[in-house]
């Protein structure tokens, strides 16, 4: 669990607290311990919820609510928490009972509900800041790549209009496990095109993109 710790950036007060979020309803009704995540689950799914509409009501001042409540929906979905929970490999640190060893650590609803129990966790252990520095750079780190700054659409939409396609490449990562930067080059027909870096590997190749077009 302590791998876990420096995998997200954040060191528990309460430990018990950050097994709870790691324990599957299955594992406690086979140990008898009548806790798991499933509480934390219903808080964490508000306080993301919270957590993310404050940041898009910040970045995007000149958005009306619909577009707000669109991007919102597609980054608090359980597609966007499982790609957060498979990057952060928290399936590996599961509590799970005997009949969801097997299929649980890489089931989509466990996934997502583990990702919403941390969260919940890290802000009842730490308060508000953590738990938004976690969300912000795990959980809305593409959040960026709305219409108007998709370079990696823009692109291969230009080169299309030639035959061509764009190619990424992922060259290069620096930085301990939680506060890793990717390096990202993008290729079309052989030759690289543009190069970047970020937090995340999309955002390495949205810069590598956005350097491209502005070739």
């Amino acid at each position: 669990m302590k791998q876990l710790e420096e995998i997200i950036g954040y060191n528990f007060k309460s430990k018990k607290l950050f097994y709870t979020a790691m324990t599957h309803s299955s594992y406690s009704n086979e140990n008898n311990l009548h806790t798991s995540y499933e509480r934390l689950e219903f808080l964490g799914d508000s306080v993301l919820g919270f957590v993310t509409a404050n940041e898009l009501y910040n970045r995007f001042p000149d958005k009306p609510e619909g577009e707000l409540t669109k991007i919102r929906a597609s980054l608090v979905c359980e597609e966007n928490l499982v790609k957060t929970a498979l990057a952060l490999n928290i399936g590996q640190y599961l509590k799970l009972g005997k009949g969801e060893e097997q299929a649980g650590r890489q089931r989509k609803s466990v996934l997502s509900d583990a990702t919403e129990a941390l969260i919940a966790a890290i802000y009842l252990d730490g308060g508000l800041e953590p738990t938004v520095k976690f969300i912000t750079e795990q959980v809305l780190q593409d959040f960026d790549a709305s219409p108007e700054t998709d370079y990696k659409t823009r692109l291969q939409e230009l080169l299309q209009q030639s035959g061509n396609a764009p190619e990424y490449i992922i060259t290069k990562t620096d930085g301990p496990a939680h506060d890793r930067i990717f390096h990202a080059e993008v290729h079309s027909q052989g030759k690289c095109i543009g190069s970047g870096e970020g937090k995340s590997k999309k955002l390495a190749e949205q810069a590598a993109a956005a350097k491209a077009l502005q070739e």
